[in-house]
């Protein structure tokens, strides 16, 4: 059985940074893209960057402040994010496409929260 499990999200000052991991773990024969997927309140979930190969892409709202990147022996991704607002404060997915057991599907993780606030 495959599992995603993110760390990191806690409560920051405007203008601080935070650093999101996660991990996958299970019977894991191969992942493609890795990203990471925000929820604020009342919004719907929506990309914020997403790591395949070498290639990477951000929403808009994050770019220039937010930098993803994985290891791929630790089959993990990781997401830092500097010069925070309280805007970013959403509840942070980390999603992956894996092969395992099972043929290529998506998984996500329990979500971890993020806060932006003085």
């Amino acid at each position: 059985q495959v599992q995603l499990v993110e760390s990191g999200g806690g409560l920051v000052q405007p203008g601080g940074s935070l650093r999101l991991s996660c991990a996958a773990s299970g019977s894991i024969i191969a992942i493609n893209a890795m990203g990471w997927y925000r929820q604020g309140p009342g919004n719907q979930r929506e990309l914020v960057a997403r790591i395949s190969g070498g290639s990477t892409n951000y929403a808009d709202s994050v770019k220039g402040r937010f930098t993803i990147s994985r290891d791929n022996a630790k089959n993990t991704v990781y997401l830092q994010m500097n010069s925070l607002k309280p805007e970013d404060t959403a509840v942070y997915y980390c999603n992956a496409e894996i092969f395992s057991n099972l043929p290529w599907r998506a998984y996500w993780g329990q979500g971890t929260q993020v806060t932006v606030s003085s």
